[in-house]
């Protein structure tokens, strides 16, 4: 059973990620780029602005937001990439899981056939969720390892 629901982000709420991106070493990892502190604005025009993009947020049972991601489109419609992947620390140790799954099944909601993903080395919680979900990994480079999933 799903300890989790899935809540489209749509209209765009930011504020729960910019609650959960409050500390800069949890922003600077989901998004690098991305200008510190957390800048709503920035994230609407910027990250989050294509208009077949879609978020995500992973809600407990209380209604309170505890993950973020986002489906972007890939090479195209049929490939969804998924960014800006977060979970609070404190949901960690099991949640990542639950994530993945949640992501997959938004993926196949949008119509994808597969899900690619860039992921760093040395997160390796989060390289063994995906391994274990099916990702298959395509190759390494700048620290970073790409991985696809392909729906059967």
């Amino acid at each position: 059973m799903s300890e989790f629901t899935l809540r489209p982000n749509a209209p765009f709420d930011l504020v729960p990620l910019q609650r959960l991106l409050a500390d800069e070493a949890d922003l600077s990892l989901v998004n690098p780029s991305a200008k510190h502190p957390f800048d709503p604005l920035e994230w609407q025009d910027k990250w989050l602005n294509e208009p077949d993009d879609a978020s995500y947020y992973l809600v407990d049972a209380s209604g309170r937001e505890i993950g973020f991601f986002a489906l972007r489109i890939g090479i195209g419609p049929e490939v969804r990439h998924l960014v800006y992947v977060f979970v609070e620390e404190a949901a960690r140790g099991g949640t990542g899981k639950e994530l993945a799954a949640h992501a997959e099944a938004a993926a196949r909601h949008l119509g994808a056939i597969s899900v690619t993903l860039k992921v760093e080395l040395d997160n390796e919680p989060a390289l063994a969720v995906y391994q274990a979900a099916g990702y298959e990994e395509l190759g390494r480079s700048n620290g970073m390892a790409t991985m696809r999933l392909d729906f059967a």
